[in-house]
């Protein structure tokens, strides 16, 4: 039985320390760095990372012609989603008034300029280090996690969900904001797993297992 992991490269972010991480721990696994509609629809999972702003990544997508392929790989087969790959998901960022897939309903908000951390100091944007993830529900993507381990962030801005029911991890920088969505077959999550140590790894170890019932 084959099992091959697409990582749809649409030229935005380092994607091979993604494709690196996950050939680390895929065993017999195939990693392809997709950048052709093919490569994405003939997968066996995707992972849909990212770096950049939200419009020139949407951007790219439709220049590459992968938008179609990453919308029905979404809905088709496990599906991973990384830093701003959560972010495209949802309907729209503030970032360059940017529309985004409309995968998952909800927006994308920027942290307040004047967020304060416990101790009454100003916290800097972007967000930018290893921080705690409260793990709001069970998921095959946790297994093997501590809840309110550490993993890496870098961004500015972080999702809103209309439906608080697909949360399924939550971090705190000034206010607690969504750290990981789950619905289906989707799994997306605003840190670095690539970046973040032993714990990153597992959970792209865990997706490289995950067989979630499809409709």
């Amino acid at each position: 039985m084959t099992n091959r992991i697409a990582v749809v490269d649409y030229g935005m972010g380092n994607l091979r320390s993604v494709a690196q991480a996950l050939r680390h721990v895929a065993g017999e696994a195939e990693v392809v760095l997709a950048s052709t509609p093919d490569l994405i629809e003939t997968a066996d999972r995707v992972v849909f990372p990212g770096q950049g702003a939200m419009r020139d990544c949407m951007a790219e997508l439709d220049v590459r012609h992968l938008r179609q392929a990453v919308v029905d790989a979404a809905a088709s087969k496990p599906f991973l989603g990384i830093c701003i790959g959560l972010q495209m998901l949802f309907d729209h960022s503030e970032e360059g008034d940017a529309a985004g897939l409309g995968i998952l309903r909800g927006q994308v908000k920027r942290f307040a300029a004047d967020l304060k951390g416990a101790d009454g100091l100003r916290l800097k944007v972007p967000h930018m280090g290893w921080n705690q993830v409260v793990q709001t529900k069970p998921h095959p993507l946790w297994n093997g996690i501590a809840d309110q381990a550490f993993f890496y962030f870098v961004h500015s801005y972080h999702v809103v969900p209309d439906d608080a029911g697909i949360v399924v991890g939550q971090a705190d920088y000034g206010h607690p904001f969504t750290a990981a969505v789950a619905r289906d077959n989707v799994f997306a999550i605003q840190c670095h797993p690539e970046k973040s140590a032993r714990d990153g790894l597992q959970l792209l170890r865990n997706f490289v297992g995950w067989n979630p019932v499809l409709a």
